[in-house]
């Protein structure tokens, strides 16, 4: 299932991904560092929603409270609530 998440606090504007039986899959920001959230989307490929969102979830970029990887995390907390996988 394709789902979009409109960030909140950080330089990408919002990020696309598939989830396949629970794993994510295909992740891509709009906006951003582009290389550093590319690599990001290659290493939470095939992964777990819920290993992501540990792995994710407290990460801060610079003085901000939140970071693009921790809009990761709440995208997929989204999705779970929303969807219940």
């Amino acid at each position: 299932m394709k789902y979009t998440y409109k960030t909140k606090g950080v330089c990408s504007r919002s990020i696309n991904l598939e989830i396949e039986n629970g794993v994510v899959r295909n992740v891509s920001f709009e906006g951003g560092c582009n290389g550093n959230l590319q690599g990001i989307g290659q290493l939470v490929e095939g992964m777990k929603i819920d290993d992501v969102i540990e792995r994710l979830e407290n990460i801060k970029c610079g003085f901000k409270n939140t970071s693009c990887p921790a809009q990761l995390a709440e995208a997929l907390k989204m999705y779970k609530a929303e969807k219940g996988d």
